[in-house]
């Protein structure tokens, strides 16, 4: 008997497909899902979600509470981005920060499978949607959604 494995997902987009990788997010609204209490989800916890944001000035985060509870942190507790990306299993850190300098340069979106490591609990395997918020022609920020899938 084998065991189901999903196939990882690569990819990058153009910011002109954003609203398409983004449709999870209308679905899985952050507002709601950081009124769920992790213990009140229950089962639906496979399929937990949230938002987040890295200012690239200086690698401040901005999580919605579904984020803390996919990395196993208590909600609202100060998280360094490096602190976050060494809970990436090494190599989809190294997958993950080669699409984001791609994502910097290039303004574009990504998509991405990932495999980290929540401070409680056992590795989780997470989907990544990410794309640049640009000012001008200057990427100032990266933001998407993560999911357990």
């Amino acid at each position: 008997m084998t065991s189901f494995q999903p196939t990882a997902l690569t990819n990058s987009w153009p910011l002109w497909e954003k609203p398409r990788h983004f449709d999870l997010g209308h679905v899985l609204n952050c507002a709601v899902t950081d009124l769920i209490q992790p213990a009140q989800i229950g089962e639906l916890g496979i399929h937990h979600a949230g938002c987040w944001e890295c200012d690239l000035s200086d690698d401040s985060l901005i999580w919605s509470g579904g984020i803390y509870d996919i990395f196993g942190l208590p909600r609202a507790a100060p998280v360094r981005r490096d602190e976050a990306v060494g809970r990436y299993c090494e190599h989809s850190r190294a997958k993950m920060e080669r699409l984001r300098v791609y994502a910097i340069k290039h303004r574009r979106g990504f998509t991405l499978d990932v495999d980290i490591q929540p401070a409680s609990g056992c590795a989780r395997h997470v989907r990544l949607i990410a794309a640049p918020i640009c000012e001008g022609n200057r990427v100032v920020r990266l933001h998407g959604l993560k999911l357990i899938i």
